[in-house]
């Protein structure tokens, strides 16, 4: 039984269920304009990293004025600063990819536009708390624990030859990509393997943490665009279509061999030397991982 206090409580909950894969601007004003009217004081991101993303988003917009857009930076974004702190944000995670229950970013879609932009950098868009449970993780499909999974490394290694990279953000990048490496197989394989599950969220944590001490690169614009366009590729699926070759330009380039032997390493080739090392590294993972969900090629 609930104790008055704690019924009022209950009673005074509303649920805005609209969210889609890869958010579009219209349900996050449309989530915004339910928060004001429900007077909400804080929103409670259940669910993968759509969700999280959107909560953020509709966090701001509850409390500022304008549409979404007018706060983008970059495409046609308006550019405008945030006037008004966010609504707090408690998020819990049900899936491991996207970081968001650990960053203030959020990615949104104009498909007006056909752009996809991350909105964020506030510090009022930090979620308040983070809940992250691999038991909640477990009914996620072999085929999206697979793309997720990757959505999470990327983040490390994007950030790790960053220009942005720093002695914090490398010690937490090379543990995100080593448990990604040692666990993400055995969760596409068996999704009950708690053991593998908590690795697995613990490196998508680390690798939404990454992302505010780096920054990533331009392979997570790259599949923005793609995503913008076809708006039912999943992220994960996206950045392993163009992993291969975004990585191998920039070895071919000598941008920083050092760093892709270390990758190479904690990604599993313990005796990696060569830079190359970590695309063969890559696409092992990737083999193993999209072989368990019957697709052939990475």
């Amino acid at each position: 039984a609930l104790s008055s206090a704690a019924s009022d409580v209950y009673k005074r909950q509303a649920v805005f269920d609209k969210i889609m894969e890869n958010p579009i601007r219209e349900v996050i004003m449309e989530g915004a304009a339910f928060a004001r009217e429900q007077n909400c004081d804080f929103i409670v991101a259940l669910g993968g990293g759509a969700v999280l993303d959107s909560s953020i988003a509709i966090s701001a917009m509850a409390t500022n004025d304008g549409d979404i857009w007018d706060y983008m930076n970059g495409g046609t974004g308006g550019g405008k600063t945030l006037t008004e702190k966010a609504l707090p944000v408690i998020c819990i995670t049900t899936t491991a990819g996207t970081g968001s229950e650990a960053d203030q970013w959020g990615v949104i879609t104009n498909d007006e536009t056909n752009e996809k932009i991350g909105f964020g950098g506030y510090d009022c868009l930090f979620p308040v708390l983070s809940i992250v449970d691999p038991e909640l993780m477990v009914s996620v499909p072999p085929k999206f624990t697979a793309y997720q999974g990757f959505d999470a490394l990327f983040h490390s290694t994007e950030c790790y030859i960053s220009k942005a990279h720093n002695r914090m953000d490398d010690m937490l990048a090379l543990t995100a990509i080593e448990n990604i490496g040692t666990y993400l197989g055995r969760a596409v394989k068996d999704g009950s393997d708690m053991e593998a599950r908590e690795h697995v969220a613990f490196a998508n944590t680390l690798s939404g943490v990454v992302m505010t001490l780096s920054a990533c690169t331009s392979e997570h614009s790259m599949e923005h665009a793609m995503s913008a366009y076809h708006h039912e590729l999943p992220h994960g699926a996206g950045l392993i279509m163009i992993s291969k070759a975004y990585f191998t330009h920039f070895i071919e380039k000598h941008a920083c061999d050092e760093r892709f032997v270390h990758m190479a390493q904690v990604l599993g080739m313990k005796d990696a030397k060569e830079p190359m090392d970590f695309i063969t590294a890559l696409v092992q993972l990737q083999k193993e991982c999209l072989s368990l969900i019957h697709i052939s090629e990475p």
